[in-house]
């Protein structure tokens, strides 16, 4: 069977936005029972937004990563962990020197279940001080999601060495390995 062949008749989907979505979406690839981590756009006005449109920072969308998935191989609890490892979820509007509204932190909710297990994870992130800083992730129903160009996706895997790639998104992913190598696809 391949790699990531579903195991269940039942896929799930699940949308986050951690600052610019080549790491993020390089990361969510990666895991056992990600069937695709898709580049996009979501939570904005805009009907149909283009790159070059997200970055004007004027059409209220973020850059997520669209994730379906099997819950027979990962949960969608272990997905918010992942995703609350390979971003900072305490600061506003930014990841590192990418900076504005496209790419804040949220969590981009399918259903009920979602927002409650995500808001449920932030408040033990909080109580626990985890960030030792208040987390700013917004947490809101999926709403006008729009798949980011064909350029954009699987970008880090095209391109590893282009310069965002190898000294950004790079040591993100390689210290996400080593933090979750158990969830790690096998070749």
């Amino acid at each position: 069977m391949e790699a990531n062949a579903p195991q269940s008749n039942t896929l799930e989907e699940a949308t986050f936005g951690g600052g610019c979505f080549w790491c993020v979406e390089t990361v969510f690839n990666q895991l056992k029972g990600v069937i695709d981590a898709e580049s996009g756009y979501s939570n904005g006005q805009h009907p149909k937004p283009s790159y070059d449109d997200v970055c004007t920072g004027t059409t209220g969308h973020a850059e997520v990563v669209r994730v379906k998935f099997d819950p027979s191989q990962i949960s969608y609890h272990q997905l918010l962990e992942v995703f609350f490892t390979i971003h900072d979820p305490t600061t506003l509007n930014r990841q590192g020197n990418d900076e504005g509204t496209q790419y804040r932190s949220g969590i981009y909710t399918h259903n009920d279940n979602q927002a409650h297990q995500a808001r449920a994870l932030i408040e033990q992130l909080e109580t626990s001080h985890a960030f030792g800083k208040p987390i700013v992730t917004e947490v809101r129903p999926l709403a006008n999601y729009h798949p980011a160009e064909a350029y954009h996706q699987r970008y880090f895997e095209h391109n590893p060495h282009a310069g965002y790639c190898a000294f950004v998104v790079a040591p993100k992913v390689a210290k996400f390995q080593k933090t979750f190598g158990d969830l790690l696809k096998k070749d």
